[in-house]
């Protein structure tokens, strides 16, 4: 077995072969109920609760199809530019595992609902490149296996394995894309740039959370190399469930090392799964890979075809709500930042949060500065998401409105989302409870210009010789004095009044 040390370099290896990916998503849909029946889909109950004949399949019981997960698959397929099938089936995937009740899975497999499809990504560089999809097809999902008594929560070195079939059944989106050639040294960006796209798109249809870490959204990395010039297709590999967008990253570039150290040397690639490992990045074998024969795949005699009409697909269509490229160009062009500027807020995740703060009133500046700025920084430092941070676009708003009415300065509108971070309460209710309001009153202020005039006489006769510059330090001295409640600009017009200096 190939190990981490069996490598050759990236480049060396991207010299010699190009990869070929494919890539297989699975997408766990935000219904109700199940697929084929009526059970929970909530999540956090007792194990086996949410279970019923159906969804064990226990003899004589009937599946019937959830609409909504019809619904939502035919949403998937539009958003993805694919054909929506007049009439297609569902089949038996027969094979063997522990949390498959049944001993098949009810799957599509030659007649998919949606078919023919792409999705165009936009890469760090702003360069877009196009994933062709090959299909985007209906299944339930398996239930989960707990292995218990090893060291690495695996089967092999577990002393017994307990089954939860409450997942069993819940209704599953399969996205699978064509071959992806043509990236070249780009291809473990493209793999992670297609499925963060493919999460954004199910976000905005609204028809999942599409929360990696929780496993609502997988990614199964199938990759080969062929030689420079070659064209036919190198023996896969399929690394399965990787579960966040950096690991989709790092497992297609493993892969590509892995590959071209083992065809460099003389060896031949297996067709297998192979497991991602997050703490080192590398992968390890998992199991011989079947063909689409070995599931022997047939018909699903107890369900009957599946004919979206064609006026309730158009009606689907008209409804889509604007795609996440569409509405990233636009806010491009709205908010006038650079490609570079948009690929930091995707990446800091900051998008839906400022793009909620500006419909709750904040301008798109403000927006961008607190969510980019003093909340990521929170965020970091805390090792959450912003999403995850104890404020609401709502409460940043209503800062940056106090803010533009002069009630706060920055300084202290850090102390006040300090303060709803920390659970004082809203941004109000933390200003009235730390005083926090920016003091403007010309009596209050006077006192402490006079004496930041006193206190610093060479700095206060450069300002009368005509060095308006030099009022900073006296302004500084004054905002000191004041714990940075003072009003700077009324504190600069009092300064110069005093001195008897005109501002031009």
């Amino acid at each position: 077995m190939t190990t981490t040390t069996d490598l050759v370099s990236y480049e060396d290896a991207l010299a010699s072969y190009d990869p070929v990916m494919g890539l297989e998503v699975h997408v766990e849909l935000g219904t109700k109920t199940k697929m084929f029946c009526g059970c929970s889909t909530e999540l956090g109950a007792e194990p086996n609760s949410q279970t019923c004949p159906v969804c064990l399949g226990m003899p004589g019981a009937l599946p019937v199809v959830n609409a909504t997960g019809v619904e939502s698959a035919v949403r998937i397929g539009l958003a993805l530019n694919c054909s929506i099938a007049e009439w297609c089936r569902f089949a038996r995937k027969n094979y063997f595992y522990p949390d498959m009740p049944k001993n098949f899975q009810t799957s599509q497999y030659d007649e998919p609902i949606a078919f023919d499809g792409y999705l165009d990504v936009q890469l760090e560089d702003g360069e877009t490149f196009r994933v062709e999809i090959e299909r985007a097809h209906m299944e339930e999902d398996t239930g989960k296996s707990t292995h218990v008594g090893g060291a690495t929560g695996r089967i092999h070195g577990a002393s017994h394995s307990l089954l939860d079939y409450n997942r069993a059944g819940i209704p599953l989106i399969e996205i699978v894309t064509k071959p992806i050639v043509g990236a070249g040294e780009r291809a473990p960006e493209v793999a992670k740039a297609y499925v963060r796209e493919l999460r954004e798109v199910i976000r905005a249809l609204g028809v999942s959370e599409a929360r990696m870490e929780m496993g609502q959204m997988r990614c199964d990395v199938n990759l080969s190399l062929m030689p420079k010039g070659a064209e036919k297709f190198g023996t896969r590999s399929e690394t399965k469930n990787v579960n966040s967008l950096r690991s989709v990253e790092r497992a297609a570039r493993f892969e590509i090392m892995r590959h071209a150290a083992v065809l460099s040397s003389g060896g031949t690639i297996i067709q297998e799964t192979r497991h991602f490992h997050e703490d080192t990045g590398s992968t390890t074998s998992g199991r011989v890979k079947e063909e689409a024969e070995d599931y022997r795949y047939f018909p699903e005699p107890d369900l009957v075809p599946v004919a979206p009409a064609r006026e309730w697909v158009e009606e689907i269509r008209a409804a889509l709500p604007e795609l996440p490229l569409v509405r990233r160009t636009r806010l491009l062009a709205d908010w006038g930042i650079s490609a570079t500027e948009m690929q930091a807020i995707l990446n800091a995740g900051a998008l839906d949060p400022i793009v909620a703060t500006i419909e709750a009133g904040a301008d798109a500046a403000s927006a961008r500065k607190w969510w980019m700025g003093e909340l990521a920084r929170s965020a970091n430092e805390s090792g959450t998401s912003l999403d995850e941070l104890a404020i609401t676009p709502q409460q940043v708003a209503r800062v940056t409105e106090l803010v533009t009415k002069g009630d706060l300065n920055d300084k202290l509108a850090r102390q006040v989302i300090e303060g709803v971070l920390a659970g004082e309460g809203t941004p109000d209710e933390v200003v009235d409870k730390r005083g926090l309001k920016v003091v403007s009153d010309d009596s209050a202020l006077g006192t402490a210009v006079d004496e930041a005039i006193a206190g610093n006489p060479g700095i206060a006769d450069k300002i009368r010789g005509g060095k308006v510059a030099a009022a900073g330090a006296l302004v500084g001295a004054v905002m000191k004095a004041t714990r940075g409640q003072a009003d700077a600009a009324r504190v600069k017009e009092l300064i110069l009044e005093r001195l008897g200096v005109s501002e031009s």
